[in-house]
């Protein structure tokens, strides 16, 4: 299967699962993925985003050496809303290394302290700054109060999530 010919042909789950299936757990098919997300203009690094979380919740060590990556890409004006929603899902399934814990806290913070992302990004933030805090009490503490500080105008999504949380 031709990875790139297959996203561009289409976006469907019956698709995705096909790229995801023919991926498996083999880190080159995976790498062909990865190139068309990181190089392949906005429409197919979008369609790209959905089978690489799949591959990445099924077999987390595949996304490992593109953590570095997928992180700068959150720093990233002209990154669309959907690619930031889809790095930080990911964050939320996979083994952080401890080495960009730190990082990785400081942009979902950033992201779940923004009101100007869409609900699903700053839902998804929350969650991985949750799952990295919960072992450091003053993190914790501060992601309470910036979750509390946004609650009296959040939706219901986020409500919900922020009751998981703290």
């Amino acid at each position: 299967m031709d990875i790139r010919e297959a996203l561009t042909a289409g976006h469907s789950r019956q698709r995705t699962m096909a790229i995801v299936e023919f991926i498996g757990d083999d880190p080159k098919r995976f790498a062909e993925l990865m190139k068309v997300f990181f190089e392949g203009e906005y429409r197919l690094t979008q369609r790209a985003a959905w089978p690489m979380n799949y591959c990445a919740e099924r077999h987390s060590n595949l996304i490992q050496p593109y953590l570095p990556k997928l992180l700068d890409c959150l720093d990233r004006e002209d990154m669309h809303d959907a690619i930031r929603r889809n790095i930080m899902r990911l964050l939320q399934y996979v083994e952080i290394p401890k080495r960009l814990s730190a990082k990785i806290y400081d942009q979902s913070v950033g992201l779940l302290d923004d009101p100007d992302q869409p609900i699903a990004v700053r839902v998804f933030a929350m969650s991985v700054a949750a799952r990295i805090a919960k072992s450091e009490p003053d993190l914790m503490n501060e992601l309470r109060l910036i979750i509390r500080k946004h609650l009296p105008h959040s939706t219901a999504a986020f409500r919900a999530r922020a009751k998981q949380v703290l």
